[in-house]
């Protein structure tokens, strides 16, 4: 089935603007720039400075996302490098079969989600840019709250969050110093689950 905004697109077009193509794709405009710019979507631009971009590509790239059930993908989003790097060789170490990203502040992780959505993200609440509290905000409006799980790792209090308007339901809160044993926990949990609706799913298929 075609997209709303395929659906407007003329029948006679083989070219789309970039922001038409962010939306066919359900990312933002930033993500789908980038994806021109590393050719994942065929464009140029006219002699007027506007972009445009095969349609061909898009429905080759939407195809593609669509059919991509891709691995169980954890972000990390913390702007304490240091702490950022024992993150990723803790969970590296735990050997879970997980793909595991990381972004150094707010923005760079609504970039990296708008790229490939993450089973979990885990994040701090004190960054530059984009602090964690709005980034949870604008993904909650954008995706909801069940589109998959959130874990706010944070030294504030209880009434700091609440102060900056508090977390939306559903959202993990774990306390600075963090246990990574906690952490490993949560993990293993989130993936038992995910391999408990993976197995429903295949059997629902596999019953039609």
């Amino acid at each position: 089935m075609k997209s709303k905004v395929l659906a407007l697109i003329p029948n006679d077009a083989d070219v789309c603007s970039t922001r038409d193509a962010a939306s066919i794709l359900g990312v933002s405009l930033r993500t789908a720039q980038m994806w021109v710019e590393q050719g994942q979507l065929e464009a140029w631009k006219t002699p007027g400075g506007h972009r445009r971009i095969k349609l061909r590509s898009v429905e080759a790239l939407a195809q593609k996302r669509a059919g991509e059930s891709g691995p169980f993908r954890v972000l990390v989003v913390e702007d304490d490098e240091d702490l950022l790097d024992l993150y990723l060789a803790q969970i590296e170490q735990w050997g879970f079969p997980v793909q595991v990203d990381s972004a150094l502040n707010g923005l760079e992780g609504l970039i990296k989600i708008g790229e490939n959505l993450p089973n979990i993200l885990i994040t701090d609440l004190n960054m530059p840019e984009i602090d964690g509290i709005q980034m949870i905000r604008t993904l909650n409006g954008k995706y909801g709250s069940d589109k998959f799980h959130i874990v706010v790792v944070t030294a504030l209090s209880e009434q700091e969050v609440s102060a900056r308007g508090g977390l939306p339901a559903g959202v993990s809160l774990m306390r600075k110093p963090l246990s990574f044993d906690q952490l490993k926990g949560y993990l293993q949990a989130c993936l038992a689950m995910a391999k408990e609706t993976n197995a429903v799913q295949a059997e629902t298929r596999a019953a039609v």
